[in-house]
């Protein structure tokens, strides 16, 4: 090991920012399963996909052999107002935990956004500007992606349509006030502006709303303008691309001082920024290159790696997009309104979700409260008011970096910070006041939901032109390790 002494704070120079994205599926064994039409039973085509993305995106979408893709030029120079993000050493944490563990975790909220999701948001836009687009829909869970969204379609001129998840429209108002300043028009999920969300509210009166909900609206309402696409803040293995910078920085930064995470930890909500973290070390875990324990940290409310079935399944509520083989709770789940962070997706990327059944990563949930006391430790101690959903990830580090203090062990540990909670403060107050409350899923729950999958895939599949056999039907149970 280098025995350079390691800053608090380790910075790139622009000059050392990656130039490329990293495909993490090109060094995949076992690919991720293809997207289904649900029209046809068969693996979608780049002119079925071209429909709802950006040719662009949709090729980026299909390609599981191209490791490298150029980041263009115009998105490097944007990258150049907040990236390179800093690898922070949290000297602090480890003597307030008293471990030899050596813990770093890679901020990435150094941007008005707050989160991770602008490296993603300023390359969808740039892809629907360069296609000569209007402009673009999207939905929105916690508000991070719809604020990294309407910024960059901003900066670029593009007209911006957010679906946003209904309690959160209600309970972070702020955020929601920051896409209305740079010009995104803010609608809650499930509404009447759509087919799909009038038909959702008919059947669920009482709902918050959910990612699901809000995919489906914004899908119907780009695929009825002319001029407009769909995008997606998570999930997808284009944004799992974009989200890569992540990791190759954090990479990069270590390098520099001869240092090597033994374990990497990240929130899973759909998998963008625990793939964008994980990509470069499970590259080299792939190619026998190194190895590195992953783990991937979710709410109890919404645990779709740890108690989900692997299927193919609808990635929306209202099944009008194709069907992916993922992780899933059902695409007829509504997570539960005091469910606090943005972590509230039925399912989970199929790259990261054919990884874990892979078994190449770990998974686990934890509860709310125990997340929140995780994260004020953190702000205490760091100085940085974490996100809801980063604070999964503090959370599950703390507990790997007690377990060095109690066996001795000097392990190395890296975490993502995704964002800032300065527009969770709603989800603090509960905590401080005593009032949060968790709430696990019940069997019967999980069941409820899937059954109600199931029958939808069933009459779904029925229509096709010619029904594939799916690999994993859905409703069958597997390990869910």
């Amino acid at each position: 090991m280098s025995k350079k002494e390691i800053p608090y704070k380790i910075y790139l120079d622009e000059s050392e920012m990656p130039k490329q994205w990293y495909n993490l599926r090109a060094d995949m064994i076992n690919k991720p399963a293809p997207l289904l039409n649900p029209a046809t039973g068969k693996p979608v085509t780049l002119e079925e996909l071209s429909g709802i993305f950006c040719e662009e995106l949709a090729k980026q979408e299909l390609d599981d052999k191209t490791p490298y893709i150029d980041i263009p030029d115009e998105i490097l120079q944007f990258y150049k107002m907040y990236r390179p993000a800093p690898l922070v050493r949290a000297y602090h944490l480890e003597r307030y935990l008293k471990t030899p563990a050596k813990i770093y975790y890679k901020f990435e909220g150094n941007n008005t956004s707050g989160s991770h999701k602008l490296n993603s948001a300023i390359a969808q836009a740039y892809y629907a500007k360069n296609q000569g687009l209007k402009g673009v829909t999207t939905e929105t869970g916690a508000g991070q992606w719809g604020t990294a969204l309407s910024m960059a379609c901003a900066f670029l001129g593009l007209d911006c349509q957010v679906f946003m998840v209904k309690v959160s429209y209600e309970q972070k108002p702020f955020r929601r006030e920051v896409m209305r300043t740079y010009g995104a028009n803010v609608t809650p999920s499930p509404s009447e502006k759509t087919a799909v969300g009038r038909k959702i509210r008919a059947e669920f009166p009482d709902t918050n709303g959910s990612l699901g909900c809000a995919i489906s609206e914004a899908v119907e309402a780009a695929t009825t303008q002319e001029g407009y696409r769909y995008v997606l803040g998570s999930v997808l293995a284009q944004v799992m691309i974009h989200q890569s910078v992540i990791g190759l920085e954090s990479k990069i930064a270590l390098d520099k001082y001869g240092e090597k995470p033994d374990i990497i930890i990240g929130c899973a909500g759909g998998g963008s920024n625990l793939g964008g973290l994980i990509a470069p070390f499970m590259g080299e875990k792939l190619r026998g290159e190194a190895d590195y324990r992953f783990i991937a940290v979710e709410p109890k409310s919404c645990p779709s790696f740890t108690r989900g079935t692997y299927a193919y399944d609808f990635c929306d509520t209202g099944a009008i997009c194709p069907l992916a083989k993922m992780y899933t709770l059902g695409s007829s789940f509504m997570p539960a309104p005091n469910h606090a962070g943005g972590l509230r997706y039925h399912g989970m990327s199929s790259v990261l979700s054919q990884l874990y059944d892979d078994k190449l990563m770990e998974a686990v949930s934890v509860s709310q409260t125990d997340v929140f006391a995780a994260a004020e430790e953190f702000a205490k101690v760091e100085g940085i008011l974490p996100a809801p959903e980063s604070s999964h990830a503090i959370r599950v580090a703390i507990d790997e970096a007690i377990k060095c203090r109690e066996t001795g062990e000097e392990k190395t540990i890296l975490f993502g910070l995704t964002g800032t909670g300065y527009f969770d403060m709603y989800a603090y107050e509960k905590f401080n006041d005593g009032k949060m409350e968790n709430y696990t899923l019940t069997d019967e729950e999980i069941a409820a939901s899937m059954n109600m999958t199931v029958e939808k895939v069933r009459e779904i599949m029925k229509l096709a032109q010619e029904p594939v056999s799916l690999e994993t039907p859905i409703g069958e149970e597997e390990d869910s390790h």
